[in-house]
């Protein structure tokens, strides 16, 4: 029988992961005190419906039960006939703090206001947990659509270190840094092509603009040194169990210089065969007053 485990954070998409498990065919039970999990398999493994895929959803909510999930997962490790798999999902806490705001829902460690403290008071609580998973997936840039994406690809397209994602972003300096970057680089020395006039109303997405962009050579040496160092870096996080690398490029206001660099640095890691999502956080913004 496969066994899914979901867990982590509450509002890092567990409910949406459920959904996606439950069009793939696996009987879904949100919620469930950890404890009767065994007690549901044995009755489940009988009978004439048989489930022979479930997804269980175990989080804080459970309260005083949840402390049993550490000993579920060894026991379900050591079981013939189980294949077990347990999927922590997190995200960045501010991002966190701004999806419980938005829904206008309280956090359920404490019933109250979703704060940074709550969040990372929960944090040290699932440690444990966390440490346990075979999938460690952050939902910080992931949409829905996203989401449904990576997860065929950790559940279907493989394990291990191919799990680790790179997560390259683009943003402006003008609105702000990005809290969740493990690693920031200010691309700001690269000539702009915001002063070109047939340029300044494109994007790095734009052929002619990241033709600008790389007609420099700097540029170019930029994005082969930068390669080569997040390479030996992303060797080492996996040496060290983790499974996922943020990556900014910052510009002045993110719609050129930092969205044509991550681009380039993203097809890099995709020719190393990584897997890798690239976010354009404030390219929405260039035509909106702030």
């Amino acid at each position: 029988m496969k066994v899914v485990i979901i867990t982590g954070m509450s509002g890092a998409g567990r409910s949406r992961a459920a959904h996606w498990f439950e069009d793939q065919g696996y009987y879904c039970v949100d919620n469930m005190p950890p404890a009767l999990v065994d007690s549901f398999l044995e009755m489940a493994s009988v009978g004439t419906s048989q489930i022979d895929k479930v997804v269980f959803v175990a989080d804080l909510r459970s309260g005083g039960f949840f402390d049993k999930l550490s000993k579920v997962i060894d026991d379900l490790r050591k079981r013939q006939g189980i294949s077990l798999t347990v999927l922590y999902m997190e995200a960045a806490p501010a991002e966190i703090v701004r999806r419980y705001n938005e829904v206008r829902r309280n956090h359920p460690l404490t019933g109250g206001e979703a704060s940074k403290e709550v969040i990372e008071e929960e944090i040290n609580k699932l440690r444990d947990i966390r440490e346990k998973a075979d999938i460690i997936l952050d939902t910080t840039n992931l949409k829905v659509a996203e989401l449904n994406s990576e997860l065929d690809k950790v559940i279907f397209g493989g394990s291990g270190s191919t799990n680790f994602a790179i997560n390259i972003s683009s943003f402006g300096f003008k609105y702000g840094i990005p809290s969740e970057a493990d690693v920031m680089f200010d691309v700001r020395f690269i000539p702009n092509p915001y002063y070109v006039p047939s340029l300044k109303k494109l994007t790095g997405n734009n052929k002619k603009v990241k033709d600008f962009v790389f007609r420099h050579e700097i540029a170019n040496q930029f994005v082969d040194s930068v390669h080569i160092l997040l390479r030996a870096m992303v060797k080492g996080y996996i040496n060290e169990g983790k499974y996922h690398l943020n990556i900014a490029f910052g510009c002045t206001g993110g719609h050129h210089r930092s969205v044509a660099i991550a681009n380039a640095v993203a097809e890099k890691f995709e020719k190393d065969g990584m897997r890798v999502r690239v976010n354009h956080r404030d390219l929405d913004l260039q035509n909106r007053k702030r």
